[in-house]
């Protein structure tokens, strides 16, 4: 009797840890569809008015988690930095890649993002492998995964601040290529007036997370993940999808 009576007050500190614990403090980007300013700021303090496929998961996965947050967007490089160093800290959308696999704990997977080259259609340009686009002008931008990956590979990069930026480079011919998101691509070429544009290599299949600084609690990781693989079996990941289709 004694052993279940500890049992049942071990189950109630380990819930109890996850729904009352420290607040977390959530950062992301401008990475439209998947997270995004609505009135197009690259800082808002304001979650009311940051929205995005990845966005309205994260929302509706801590709401039903019953975890404190906030929510803040920043220029990738800070919202990244802030997950890495400070406790109590997460940042999405992330790439969840072999390299950043062990920096992070990880809530994953809030959705799919195949990192691809976009070209200009007139420019009918073909490439069969990774290697063949070195000899193109790529443009990507600064700390995006997709970007170190392709330094990593030996490309030189021109690299903006912000990623909507290549589509107007591109439009004007100052790149050949741009590296960036399959369904962020289009998205921000539409903000940017642009048009014309087709993808012309796969690069990579990549899953987009949320990567918590290494001193959040497992308790806390284990129930957002229990709590995330719900959503996507009632459906509810696939609704908000369906939203920005």
């Amino acid at each position: 009797m004694k052993k279940i009576i500890f049992s049942i007050l071990g189950l109630a500190l380990v819930l109890g840890s996850v729904s009352h614990g420290e607040t977390l403090h959530l950062a992301t980007e401008n990475y439209p569809p998947f997270n995004m300013s609505t009135r197009g700021n690259t800082i808002e303090k304001n979650a009311k008015y940051i929205t995005g496929i990845s966005t309205e998961i994260v929302k509706e996965l801590f709401k039903r988690a019953d975890i404190d947050y906030t929510l803040s967007l920043y220029p990738w490089k800070k919202a990244y930095r802030l997950a890495l160093e400070k406790k109590n800290h997460g940042v999405f959308s992330t790439a969840h890649t072999a390299p950043r696999e062990n920096l992070f704990k990880w809530s994953a997977p809030l959705a799919e993002n195949n990192w691809v080259f976009f070209a200009q259609k007139s420019r009918k340009i073909t490439i069969n492998t990774l290697e063949e686009a070195k000899s193109y002008r790529v443009g990507g931008y600064q700390g995006d995964a997709i970007a170190l990956f392709l330094e990593e590979q030996g490309f030189k990069l021109s690299l903006p601040t912000q990623d909507r930026f290549n589509a107007r480079m591109l439009a004007k011919g100052k790149i050949d290529l741009w590296t960036t998101g399959q369904l962020v691509g289009p998205y921000l070429a539409k903000q940017e007036g642009v048009s014309g544009l087709e993808s012309v290599f796969i690069i990579k299949k990549v899953r987009l997370s949320i990567a918590f600084n290494k001193q959040v609690p497992n308790a806390t990781i284990e129930h957002l993940n229990t709590t995330l693989q719900q959503m996507q079996q009632d459906g509810t990941v696939t609704t908000i999808y369906q939203r920005y289709q």
